[in-house]
């Protein structure tokens, strides 16, 4: 899985409504430019192509407020809504997705129900658990890697990754079921976007074509 795509359309979502350089300007206040491919280039064919396979409406009317040329503006079909939950769910269950996925979808994790958030999370650590017997059947970490070779490192780092994952999952379901944060169905979302005109601190600045349109 692509982590854009699901960044994308979280972030659409959020606003209702938004113009592309809105949606750069999200995922570069969450430091998405750092963590996931979220470069505007990709933000922008992101945008094209989702509103294309019908996931977002394209709408090309909106003016733009800083005097220039119209901007096209975006909002999320019930089949790109279907197609975001479905993405979300699986990166949070799914223990190998990729960092940067995993990342975009804890950043909306509050969009589901509380006890469905948890059920996932508990998914991933089931996962995890089945993944590291199979492996350990075969690597035993206390014997550390040095009885398979150099290549035990490979099994080393692997085994400890999928430890660290579960002990902060774990971590996570604990505050979560401890009352943190504000879940779907329970009253005002915490709000991660910027208003329209309003300042990033974080942007990088760099210009893009994309940028306008």
């Amino acid at each position: 899985m692509s982590a854009i795509r699901l960044l994308v359309l979280g972030a659409v979502r959020m606003h209702g409504r938004a113009h592309g350089y809105q949606v750069r300007n999200d995922l570069e206040y969450w430091g998405a430019h750092e963590w996931s491919n979220a470069k505007p280039g990709s933000i922008y064919h992101a945008l094209k192509q989702m509103a294309k396979q019908g996931l977002l409406l394209a709408h090309e009317t909106a003016p733009s407020t800083a005097g220039g040329p119209p901007r096209t503006e975006y909002e999320v079909t019930e089949q790109g809504l279907e197609e975001y939950r479905t993405l979300l769910r699986n990166a949070i269950r799914s223990y190998d997705q990729n960092l940067d996925v995993l990342s975009a979808a804890i950043g909306f994790i509050v969009d589901l129900p509380r006890e469905e958030a948890v059920a996932l999370l508990k998914e991933r650590i089931e996962g995890m658990k089945e993944w590291r017997d199979a492996v350990t059947e075969y690597y035993t970490p206390e014997d550390g890697p040095e009885s398979l070779g150099h290549i035990g490192e490979i099994m080393n780092l692997w085994v400890h990754s999928a430890d660290s994952g579960a002990e902060w999952t774990r971590g996570l379901i604990e505050r979560i079921e401890g009352g943190a944060y504000t879940f779907a169905g329970e009253g005002d979302p915490f709000v991660g976007v910027l208003a329209e005109g309003e300042e990033n601190p974080y942007a990088t600045g760099v210009p893009d074509p994309g940028d306008h349109d």
